[in-house]
């Protein structure tokens, strides 16, 4: 084909983008129209690290020895909770949104976001395999676990309403779907059910036990708390653009499901208070927590009057790189079945205190 024949297509302006429906090239990143969603992937990529940074001795100590049975209970759920839901919220965001998208500097923060959830689920299984759990047993009381598997079974529905390839969101109803899914993943499942769902293992290190698992899960949840901004950010271009609001009859009922499913589920973990950690607190922490996702969309609070009971938890997003990684990375460590246990508590290997 001689140049000649080939016809000269019109420069792509950053004004005619859009998130979803758009018709501008998009293998084309820039012109910019999205700045803030290139701001986040620049933000997130300067974040990384990976779990075999951070040294697990003293928790394998602890877990075998100064655990009591009910923070065994706590800490072995809540881990088999999230060990398949980052899974879900990786699938979610690379086969059901991503294809969906037609600008590029939306793909590209969500093409690193993907990446996190992957490091996260490592992070899961790294936390089980240290420890010496039987990671069969963990992961499969999602399955088993009545409490366990309500919530996965609401991400899961909401993940298999938007999976499918030929939705069509130019269809007033598939957009406002595709948006309650999109909210959903951003507000609840990980702006919510993982905020909130990082502080049983807080409370324990707030006792100063599993402190290693908990400075791995402050870094998880320092990427959770950008996923949750921006996707609920780009909700919130999606309405602009494309004129609709959320419905407030389907906003309303996914939070008492979610709602309902969360009790259940933290009565279930934490039957009985712990020092300085409740059901009840958590509750309160995951309602207050569900304004803040509100207001992001512009959507009325969804509980008002609700306090920040947990006033701690927002610091444990606070958390910089600051040791260096390349001195204290583990490059060996021994499954916790296989190593001998003594009275004597092992050195500490250079985790921070909180």
């Amino acid at each position: 084909m001689s140049s000649a024949s080939v016809v000269a297509l019109k420069p792509v302006r950053a004004s005619d983008k859009r998130i979803v429906n758009g018709g501008t090239d998009v293998n084309q990143l820039a012109p910019f129209k999205y700045t803030w969603a290139w701001d986040k992937f620049i933000k997130a990529n300067a974040n990384h690290w990976v779990p075999t940074e951070i040294g697990m001795g003293s928790d394998i100590f602890d877990f075998k020895q100064k655990l009591s049975d009910a923070d065994k209970h706590l800490f072995t759920n809540v881990l088999s909770f999230l060990s398949t839901s980052d899974i879900m919220a990786m699938r979610n965001i690379g086969l059901a949104i991503m294809e969906k998208i037609t600008a590029p500097e939306i793909q590209a923060y969500q093409a690193r976001q993907i990446a996190e959830e992957s490091v996260h689920t490592w992070t899961y299984q790294h936390c089980i395999e240290v420890l010496g759990l039987d990671q069969g047993e963990v992961y499969n009381r999602y399955r088993v676990i009545p409490e366990i598997h309500a919530k996965i079974a609401i991400a899961a529905r909401r993940l298999e309403s938007v999976l499918r390839p030929n939705i069509d969101l130019k269809d007033r109803d598939e957009l406002q779907n595709f948006l309650m899914a999109y909210t959903f993943f951003a507000g609840v499942f990980e702006g919510t059910w993982f905020y909130n769902g990082f502080t049983p293992v807080f409370a324990l290190q707030r006792r100063g036990l599993m402190k290693e698992t908990a400075e791995q899960f402050q870094y998880i949840l320092r990427d959770e708390v950008l996923h949750a901004e921006f996707g609920l950010q780009v909700v919130s271009e999606i309405m602009a653009e494309e004129n609709i609001r959320l419905d407030p009859v389907a906003w309303r009922t996914m939070w008492e499901e979610c709602h309902a499913a969360e009790e259940d589920y933290m009565n279930y973990v934490l039957p009985r208070p712990m020092v300085g950690y409740s059901a009840s607190q958590h509750m309160e922490q995951f309602r207050y927590i569900a304004n803040r996702r509100a207001r992001e969309v512009g959507m009325p609070e969804v509980y008002p009057g609700a306090e920040n009971v947990l006033t701690w938890l927002d610091e444990q997003a606070i958390i910089k790189k600051e040791k260096n990684f390349f001195e204290t990375r583990v490059t060996e460590y021994q499954r916790g079945s296989a190593l001998s246990w003594d009275d004597e508590e092992p050195g500490a290997d250079g985790t921070p205190s909180p």
